[in-house]
């Protein structure tokens, strides 16, 4: 293992968490060890935490010299030997990245799996925000984690009014979808045609991994105040056929990006066709987080370069009797293009305008053709959605298309600020589940806890 030098003008703190991070390498007694690695670690800093992601990717690796004589047995021997296999196990065995026997250590340790989930969440942060280079230990971090959460480990259970009270709890305080003031809201969303369903791992059993809450309907929902709004009258079972996914939330940002929330819409499609077969339809009703502050805004201030979408462009999408009702409700004359973007801005920057009936008609057909253009051809860098809640439901295998997007589908301050009160229905189709069952061969396996009858 690669830990002889330190990197220069490493902060004394950081030596002594790499320190700790080595011993687990070299196997000096886990449980002692630890403890202190744990204690230590989290008394750093961003910047300092920074530094030591640069020495575990940089330093605890394999030297060169490890690696020949097992290179020079193999291309001295006969490919068709007796012995050909067992050299090749001898490499396996040497090519092993040191890190993950570390990881294997720690997880054995009580809390070491929640250290883990924060390690590998203060990385996918200091990724985000630098243009640190630690590919090589956050592949490792990353498949030991898949490793552990998607073999055997992890059980789907039900959440309902019977449900212990620290459990509804945690799923009241972690939906940063559709935020809850109260343990009462959250009653109105646990009964016949309400839902919630919790994959947890059995060496965290307190708390979910990843939820989602599905309401059960008479046809598809477009607009989410007749979900999580007051109820007129519950939907009769002989008349559901529909299933909406209305709020997905991953509880352990250490996991992003390992397809659980993925694998738990796929039990739950399974276990609710199996409860109902007049269900046919399962789609969501989803928010797009980042269209106003991230997306439309910069546009409309010709901070466009990142867009397919330009600023000279938005113009077209409003009939003349619409811009002009636009630039009236600003009190402004300038029809220019400039002029015009200045408006719409100033008018979506408030949250009054739906109120304005004229104006909210004028807006809607140009708002929807904006919005699709936003989650079905913008992308990022990686070629990937550029809205990363169309990018998590298209990845999926979902349809969407312009009639699937919902203008004035949420009008909560929260709705109208992150999405300009936009909502999209993304469609899982009938096949969706079984080319989906090929990624998981070991869904069959996932136990299910905590089903009630009704």
């Amino acid at each position: 293992m690669s830990g002889k030098m330190m990197e220069p003008k490493q902060s004394k703190k950081v030596e002594r968490v790499f320190e700790q991070f080595n011993k687990l390498g070299e196997d000096r007694g886990s449980k002692l060890v630890f403890p202190k690695l744990q204690e230590k670690y989290h008394e750093l800093d961003r910047k300092e935490k920074e530094s030591l992601f640069s020495l575990l990717n940089s330093k605890l690796e394999l030297e060169k010299e490890e690696l020949y004589p097992i290179l020079e047995e193999l291309s001295s021997s006969e490919g068709d030997s007796l012995s050909w296999p067992a050299q090749l196990q001898r490499l396996r065995a040497k090519v092993q990245s040191p890190r993950l026997k570390i990881f294997q250590r720690i997880a054995k340790n009580p809390g070491g799996i929640r250290f883990l989930l924060d390690l590998r969440e203060d990385l996918i942060n200091s990724r985000k925000t630098t243009a640190l280079d630690v590919a090589a230990l956050d592949y490792d971090l990353t498949s030991f984690l898949e490793m552990l959460f998607q073999e055997g480990f992890l059980y789907l259970e039900e959440i309902t009014l019977d449900s212990p009270y620290r459990q509804i709890e945690i799923i009241k305080n972690r939906d940063m979808v559709h935020p809850m003031t109260s343990l009462e809201e959250m009653g109105q969303r646990l009964g016949k045609d309400r839902r919630c369903f919790a994959l947890y791992h059995r060496l965290l059993p307190l708390e979910p991994i990843v939820f989602i809450e599905v309401a059960l309907t008479q046809s598809l929902i477009r607009n989410i105040s007749e979900i999580v709004g007051p109820k007129s009258k519950d939907v009769k079972k002989k008349d559901v056929d529909t299933a909406i996914f209305y709020s997905i939330n991953n509880t352990q940002n250490g996991l992003a990006g390992l397809g659980l929330g993925k694998m738990l819409i796929v039990r739950v499609v399974d276990f609710l066709r199996s409860e109902n077969d007049r269900i046919k339809t399962f789609a969501t009703l989803s928010p797009m987080p980042g269209f106003w502050e991230r997306y439309l805004r910069p546009i409309l201030d010709g901070d466009d370069e990142p867009f397919l979408l330009k600023r000279e462009d938005i113009p077209g999408f409003f009939s003349k009797r619409g811009r002009g009702k636009i630039l009236q409700a600003v009190g402004s004359s300038d029809d220019s293009v400039e002029g015009f973007c200045r408006a719409l801005k100033s008018l979506l920057s408030g949250t009054e305008w739906p109120k304005n009936a004229e104006l909210a008609k004028q807006l809607k057909g140009p708002m929807v053709k904006i919005a699709y253009q936003y989650i079905a051809r913008e992308t990022n860098l990686k070629g990937k959605p550029l809205n990363p809640v169309a990018g998590f439901h298209l990845g999926n295998g979902a349809l969407v298309n312009e009639k699937c997007v919902n203008f004035l589908a949420n009008t909560s301050t929260k709705g109208l600020r992150d999405s300009c009160g936009i909502m999209v229905n993304y469609i899982y189709t009938p096949n969706w589940l079984t080319q989906i069952r090929r990624s998981f061969r070991w869904l069959e396996r996932l136990e299910i806890k905590g089903i009630f009858g009704r």
